[in-house]
């Protein structure tokens, strides 16, 4: 089984980008102070599906908007998305020298969520999934 390829065996992140839609993970900010501090990534997408309202938008997005999108999708659709990058719990512990926040880190986890994201968006299944459509494109993102 290739990397990308779930249990399934279906195939993600085809090599040949589907044109349809593009999206783009950027612009890690953040957000707060103390324990309250988090971090989120601007999603930018283009499309020509018929699902969503228009054809360019963007929205920002917490890495745990990501986990629930992956969660959802693996209960909904009965699939296996790609990993997510890891939690990095050990960043988490206060007074470490690396934290959630250094530059280093929210770079490796932005192009790991932009891979995640456009792998997730290969799979048919998923491109007419309104929770999927909410994500990408709706401004408050419901998790409930």
């Amino acid at each position: 089984m290739s990397s990308n390829q779930n249990l399934s065996g279906e195939t993600y992140g085809n090599t040949s980008r589907n044109s349809s839609i593009l999206i783009e993970i950027s612009d890690p900010q953040n957000h707060g102070v103390g324990t309250k501090k988090y971090t989120d990534y601007l999603v930018k997408t283009k499309t020509t599906l018929p699902i969503f309202s228009s054809k360019e938008f963007s929205v920002r997005r917490r890495f745990s908007d990501f986990e629930f999108l992956k969660n959802k999708l693996e209960q909904n659709l009965k699939i296996k998305p790609p990993h997510l990058p890891d939690k990095a719990w050990k960043r988490q512990i206060p007074f470490m020298k690396e934290t959630l926040f250094d530059e280093a880190f929210l770079e490796d986890r932005r192009k790991a969520l932009d891979q995640f994201i456009n792998n997730v968006s290969e799979h048919p299944l998923v491109q007419t999934e309104k929770l999927w459509v909410s994500f990408l494109q709706d401004d408050e993102f419901n998790k409930n």
